[in-house]
């Protein structure tokens, strides 16, 4: 299939854009670089360019003929959405909206979408379904639900079929060490971990320890980033068969506190870093993991790397190669 895949020089779409050439999709990748990087793409062709800019957007389309969209491109720091919650409308809704329109143009079949868990808020359950209520409590779980519902809403008024894939906490790295998080500023728990284990923060902050958890910290479903980008080639190859709009969780089915995440990484990485007690974050559930059956169900995905293990390592060996590089953030190649 033809595929343009926004946002695929970033963290998570650089992985799916890896294995859509390794299935044999052909692949073009728009980003404007603000997060990526242009030798996390491993596969297809780089267009550099804005999602504001809907003539080269829509060029590309003429182009190409594509067959299916991934909609990665999206502003993710929840803080920051709070503190700036236009740019993150503005970015991952309006934006959206407008891919939409020239995807509705060009009578596109098949879309799959980047969402979050944050779409769920503070659910009342530590276990949380597809049909599960969805209240954000901060701009950016908003900003992702109100693209599903635009999404949704057009799929209900052309041919376009779609695939919602709502991530819980996605870490970890390519096993061969070729790509992996390398966002600036990345607020993911393991990596800060990571960072801290490799002296490059001076320790990490544990945001309460009083939650009615097993040990008083917050609880989250971890996903290794390479099961994650095999539910993207799978959810586009389930479009291309003929499958129904669906809307899918992302994660394992079962948590780890964050004191079992900072032991695993002082155990994996041999440094017992410092870490210091912070109090609550406003809006953190004590505990949110997937009920991820509807995707094995559907998709028959199985995950391969559902070890907490496997998920530090990984990404404990990427950040040790990403900090050990002198143009860390320019231009480079690491294979």
């Amino acid at each position: 299939m033809k595929v343009l895949v926004t946002g695929g020089a970033g963290y998570i779409g650089s992985h799916v854009v890896r294995q859509l050439g390794e299935s044999g999709h052909e692949v073009v990748v728009y980003d404007n670089l603000s997060t990526g990087h242009r030798w996390a793409i491993l596969s297809g062709e780089l267009v550099v360019g804005e999602l504001t800019d809907r003539e080269k957007l829509s060029a590309l389309f003429s182009e190409h003929g594509f067959d299916a969209v991934l909609h990665f491109a999206a502003h993710i720091v929840v803080p920051e959405s709070v503190s700036n919650p236009l740019k993150y409308y503005g970015n991952n809704t309006r934006n959206t909206l407008g891919l939409l329109e020239i995807c509705d143009r060009f009578q596109l079949r098949h879309f799959v979408f980047s969402s979050t868990a944050a779409v769920y808020g503070m659910p009342e359950s530590a276990t949380v379904s597809e049909s599960s209520l969805l209240a954000p409590i901060n701009p950016y779980g908003a900003s992702k639900m109100m693209s599903e519902r635009m999404l949704i809403d057009l799929t209900a008024a052309s041919s376009l079929n779609h695939v919602i894939l709502r991530y819980f906490n996605v870490a970890g790295a390519d096993l061969q060490g070729r790509i992996g998080q390398a966002t600036p500023e990345a607020t993911h728990l393991i990596k800060v971990a990571c960072q801290a284990a490799l002296g490059v923060r001076s320790g990490l902050s544990i945001f309460g320890t009083d939650y009615p958890t097993r040990d008083g910290t917050c609880i989250r479903d971890y996903i290794h980033v390479e099961d994650l980008a095999r539910a993207h080639v799978m959810a586009l190859d389930y479009l291309a068969g003929g499958g129904g709009s669906q809307i899918f969780n992302c994660g394992y089915g079962h948590g780890y506190s964050v004191l079992e995440i900072v032991d695993m990484v002082k155990r994996v990485s041999g440094v017992d870093f410092a870490v210091q007690v912070a109090g609550r974050r406003a809006g953190d559930p004590p505990e949110l993991v997937a009920d991820s059956r509807r995707i094995k169900e559907i998709l028959n995905w199985n995950p391969s790397h559902d070890d907490i293990e496997t998920i530090v390592r990984t990404a404990l060996d990427w950040e040790k190669k990403w900090e050990a590089n002198p143009e860390k953030g320019g231009s480079h190649n690491f294979n």
